[in-house]
């Protein structure tokens, strides 16, 4: 058994991305597996080396310890290139030139789809889905279905910016890996559909499993963001919180329980120094 943990450096660690961690080692640990550490820094615009640098320093002092070579997806352009060839010779990819603000909602009404533009800078590559209905057994949650073409309409696998897209890059980097399980947030659970009917495509010929755990959130409808500084490693580090009592804290508002302890949150000395 084969997951991964795969951070964007695109700001700090926080708590929900440790809470993740937990979910993911603690799934490998429990079956045996290894866990993989892939740092998905497809998006060049918003990914930074500080990032990273803090991320994996972080993930040490956390005591989290990946099983292999870290793999960092900007690296891997010349392997994309090459599935994405294999697509295009099918007739399966066309350009786009449309902008995100032009589409407006999530999903991708086709307005280059029959267009015949000719792929250049400055244009997005698609992918064409059939509509085709994708079913899996989630290891949590149980049966799904879901209907890529509706959902999200025809995929987009390279920005017009030239950047690979994350559905695109990481269905690949999971096979290329040999990733057989995929534990990860719910909020990601709408893309493994369109990841399924992708991999399938490329010739994938056995598809990895999805766990999809509850996130943390900090209200009822709003999850914990690195995008707004939502209880970040550094800080905590900083104020002279412990590993051991970051982690208990990640466990405790994941409704996870060790037991009383000098690191559980309940005791009056939390957080321990």
């Amino acid at each position: 058994m084969i997951t991964r943990f795969a951070p964007a450096p695109t700001g700090y660690l926080h708590v929900g991305h440790v809470f993740n961690a937990l979910q993911v080692w603690g799934f490998a640990r429990q079956h045996h597996g290894r866990v993989l550490l892939r740092v998905e820094d497809h998006d060049r615009a918003r990914s930074r080396p500080e990032f990273e640098r803090a991320i994996l320093e972080d993930l040490e002092w956390l005591g989290f310890s990946a099983d292999g070579l870290l793999v960092r997806q900007s690296e891997r352009s010349e392997l994309y290139d090459t599935h994405l060839e294999a697509l295009r010779r099918r007739g399966l990819i066309y350009a786009c030139a449309c902008s995100r603000s032009e589409i407006g909602g999530e999903r991708y009404p086709g307005t280059c789809r029959d267009k015949g533009l000719v792929a250049a800078s400055g244009l997005g590559l698609r992918l064409r889905l059939d509509p085709t209905t994708e079913q899996f057994d989630d290891l949590r949650l149980g049966p799904q279905q879901q209907r890529p073409s509706e959902q999200c309409g025809d995929l987009l696998l390279r920005d017009r910016a030239g950047n690979w897209t994350y559905q695109f890059a990481v269905t690949v980097d999971d096979w290329l890996q040999g990733v057989t399980h995929v534990v990860r947030g719910v909020d990601l659970l709408e893309s493994t559909g369109r990841q399924l009917q992708l991999a399938r495509l490329l010739g994938r010929p056995e598809p990895p499993l999805f766990l999809h755990h509850a996130l943390l959130m900090k209200t009822p409808t709003q999850k914990l963001s690195k995008s707004d500084g939502d209880t970040g490693v550094r800080d905590l580090r900083a104020q002279g919180w412990r590993a051991d009592a970051v982690l208990a804290l990640a466990e405790r508002l994941g409704g996870i329980s060790r037991g009383c302890s000098s690191t559980d949150p309940r005791s009056p000395e939390f957080p321990p120094r």
